[in-house]
């Protein structure tokens, strides 16, 4: 397992840097099978780096696509596949570890379709507003996949959205709910940036990023890199 201060969403990509030497361990174990597959999930309090932070119940299954070396360091490059529930927290060895069982996967249904289009159109015009504010790691034009449960899953990841209510979005359990979530909680975003318009005294992206993107209740660590590859990228490549 591999907590973080960000959430994976299946379908999405995910980068990182990773230079502790118990991930380090972790990645020459499971490079042993293919394919190569680690969980991971959000961090409630604490940090990334160091251990002993609290972590969300829920999680994504990352399988790695790219891995490369470097002096005191491996970048590796996954893909979000299934997502997993956590059930009970093993003693690490040295990384984290533990037992998780895999959530029903979401089951598309063609009646759905008009709310999918609305809630796209819902989430690329937020994202085009929060662009105003805040660097958005994907453009309010990014292309999403063909397949439609994939491109739900990425509608909730581009979202400008902060990571609990991702967390909640992570957790749905039909097709229909994710599409909802991602509508009231984009509309509620909406809201927040309408308020920026009207403070007369502006606010900076720092006040912003706390108020709408915190970051649970964490510390990020630039050392570790993850999240979505690629800066305001068009398409998203896993």
């Amino acid at each position: 397992m591999f907590p973080l201060g960000s959430v994976l969403f299946p379908h999405m990509p995910l980068v990182l840097r990773v230079f502790e030497e118990r991930y380090l361990v972790m990645l020459s174990r499971i490079l042993q099978d293919e394919p190569s597959e680690f969980g991971v999930t959000l961090i409630e309090r604490g940090q990334e780096v160091g251990g002993g932070e609290q972590r969300f119940a829920i999680g994504t299954v990352a399988q790695i696509t790219q891995l490369d070396a470097a002096e005191g360091f491996v970048v590796l490059v996954a893909e979000g596949e299934r997502r997993i529930a956590i059930d009970n927290w093993l003693e690490e060895d040295p990384h984290p570890q533990a037992d998780v069982r895999v959530l029903p996967e979401l089951v598309w249904d063609e009646s759905l379709r008009e709310l999918r289009e609305s809630t796209e159109a819902t989430v690329r015009r937020v994202l085009a507003v929060a662009s105003e504010f805040t660097d958005q790691t994907w453009s309010a034009a990014v292309e999403l996949a063909d397949e439609p449960i994939a491109a739900i899953w990425q509608l909730a990841a581009i979202a400008p959205l902060g990571p609990l209510d991702q967390v909640a979005l992570l957790g749905s359990e039909t097709a229909k709910e994710l599409l909802t979530k991602i509508t009231e909680l984009t509309l509620s975003a909406e809201e927040f940036f309408g308020l920026q318009w009207d403070d007369e005294d502006g606010a900076d992206s720092g006040d912003l990023d706390g108020d709408l993107y915190g970051n649970s209740s964490g510390d990020s660590n630039d050392d570790v890199e993850d999240g979505p590859g690629g800066g305001r990228d068009d398409r998203i490549d896993p």
